[in-house]
């Protein structure tokens, strides 16, 4: 199992494919391994290699002790971009991840060819604030809910209404998420700051990107998603219908055509790279 040193705690991560180097960065709490059931075997067939990590606070990584800041994780992704030499690379992040690509995108465009940025959002409205702080309670108090209890509250916030009126596909998710209920709290990434407005640091960001929002999102909704866009020159927006904020693996084959779309025109065309016809 690989790791790298970086900013002081080590990053396990891997590497699979050939071609242009796209860096895969994942949301709160949740593993890099994450994008190997639909996203990296996609963009690996299509010609790309791809490197996938854990962040800090998702072990095998380190699981440092205390809050973690924003400013933290993007110094560990630089640190491995850096280390790994992989820049300059496509860069596709999601919620948390997403917010880790804005930042290097602005402040490090040295080491970004291309940024794709899904289930994403520049500020936090009084509803998301609300939604962070009930996390946080519920972390600082200790509070451990039953397993049955926490699956049936992340469906909820996390997956559209088509999924949960899809008898098959809910009773699938439920009984996954009650089977590894507790098994990744990510560390201290709850005390990462998501509500400061980003907006200005948004205007600064010149290398292609498009954002990807899912139509019934709770958590990052598309109306901010669109905010993202605006602000960032040159952006374009896709909004994918009839899935919340884990479309990716609930419309995977639409998410991995608007990723490779915008990849395929926006990278430097490379040998191995093969028409996105052939990743259908």
């Amino acid at each position: 199992m690989p790791y790298v040193a970086t900013n002081g705690i080590k990053l396990n991560y891997k590497r699979t494919g050939q071609g242009e180097r796209v860096l895969m960065i994942m949301g709160s709490s949740a593993s890099g391994r994450v994008w190997t059931m639909h996203q990296t075997p996609a963009l690996n067939r299509a010609g790309y290699q791809t490197l996938t990590f854990d962040n800090r606070g998702i072990a095998p990584s380190d699981v440092p002790p205390g809050d973690y800041t924003l400013e933290e994780m993007v110094a560990d992704t630089v640190g491995l971009i850096e280390a790994l030499d992989f820049g300059p690379c496509h860069i596709v992040g999601t919620s948390l991840g997403a917010m880790i690509a804005q930042v290097i995108a602005a402040d490090r465009p040295d080491l970004v060819t291309s940024a794709v940025l899904i289930g994403t959002r520049a500020r936090s409205d009084a509803f998301r604030r609300a939604l962070s702080r009930a996390d946080r309670t519920l972390a600082s108090e200790g509070v451990r809910l039953p397993p049955a209890y926490e699956a049936l509250t992340t469906v909820t916030q996390m997956l559209s209404p088509a999924t949960l009126l899809d008898d098959t596909a809910v009773t699938m998710w439920l009984d996954l998420l009650e089977l590894t209920a507790g098994e990744s709290g990510g560390g201290g990434q709850s005390g990462v700051d998501t509500h400061t407005d980003r907006r200005p640091l948004l205007s600064r960001i010149a290398v292609p990107c498009r954002v990807i929002s899912f139509t019934d999102d709770l958590v990052t909704p598309a109306a901010l998603g669109a905010e993202v866009a605006a602000a960032i020159p040159g952006c374009d927006h896709v909004e994918i219908p009839s899935c919340g904020h884990w479309g990716y693996l609930e419309r995977p084959d639409e998410v991995n055509r608007a990723i490779l779309t915008f990849l395929n025109r926006s990278g430097r065309q490379g040998p191995g790279r093969r028409p996105l016809a052939a990743t259908a």
